[in-house]
């Protein structure tokens, strides 16, 4: 029984190690010099410096071609700013839906989802090029409502899929008793049905955060620098004098901490709207 307890000790400490040290890594590197940095062999001694962040919160970048402005925290207030408003709306229009498709049978409705969901798994490549080209006729090229009614590729189809599942768990009997009361339908959605889907509507929020979060090409394509979000803004630290690893490093760490704040706090939602329904009886 120890010498089993000891091996499943290992395991989880090689499997944290494992997923952990290139988060360490990149902790470090935020606070070394390039040249620290690109030292052979890499070594863990040396000496911190905050210059990194430094260059971030003040918008100013030391190069050896000279002063480079940076852009960084505004492109990290367009990533809240647009994951945000993304999944609010996908949310809105996304958990009604959801529960139309697990509550009600419609001609050509599964055609409906599988079609929302294709949506999620098609290359962004294959709908640039004539999306840029509806956004430049309808004027909302480089705009934000552009970027967040582009960012419903992404969240839209996870929300509804995800959400979707859960209403299908949750027994309709309840809601039907409760409308024997004399409720109205949407009396017993809004405080039967999303109460019970609540932890899956708050995990497929979170998940649906992160997807929009993490998006690249769409903001590559469709906007400026000035409604960038910081994976784009990223871009910056491939400068004509190199690439600024200690910065691009800075970055990676405070562009996470939003995404990690929200995951924690919503920890608990998170474990339980995963594993619900996982155990049918």
């Amino acid at each position: 029984m120890a010498l089993s307890r000891i091996f499943r000790a290992l395991a989880v400490a090689l499997v944290l190690v494992f997923f952990l040290f290139p988060i360490f890594w990149i902790l470090l590197m935020s606070f070394q010099t390039n040249e620290e940095i690109l030292r052979l062999p890499p070594s863990l001694a040396f000496r911190p410096t905050l210059a990194n962040y430094t260059a971030l919160i003040s918008g100013h970048l030391q190069t050896a071609a000279g002063l480079l402005d940076i852009t960084f925290l505004h492109n990290l207030w367009n990533s809240v700013l647009l994951s945000s408003a993304s999944v609010l709306l996908a949310l809105l229009l996304g958990v009604p839906a959801a529960y139309a498709f697990a509550r009600f049978r419609f001609r050509l409705g599964e055609d409906i989802a599988f079609t929302m969901l294709s949506f999620r798994f098609a290359p962004p490549l294959l709908v640039l090029l004539p999306l840029a080209l509806y956004f430049q006729d309808l004027g909302l090229n480089d705009t934000y409502i552009g970027l967040i009614w582009i960012y419903q590729l992404i969240c839209l189809p996870l929300i509804l899929w995800i959400v979707r599942g859960y209403f299908e768990d949750a027994s309709p009997d309840i809601e039907y008793a409760y409308r024997v009361d004399g409720h109205s339908w949407w009396r017993a959605f809004t405080r039967i049905a999303i109460p019970l889907a609540g932890p899956g509507i708050a995990a497929a929020g979170l998940l649906a955060f992160i997807f929009a979060w993490n998006n690249f090409v769409f903001a590559l394509i469709l906007a400026s620098a000035d409604k960038q979000p910081v994976t784009v803004g990223a871009l910056a630290f491939v400068t004509a004098s190199g690439i600024q690893y200690g910065q691009i490093a800075a970055a990676i760490v405070l562009s996470i901490l939003p995404t990690l704040a929200l995951a924690l706090y919503a920890q608990r939602w998170l474990v339980e709207g995963l594993s619900l329904g996982a155990v049918k009886g």
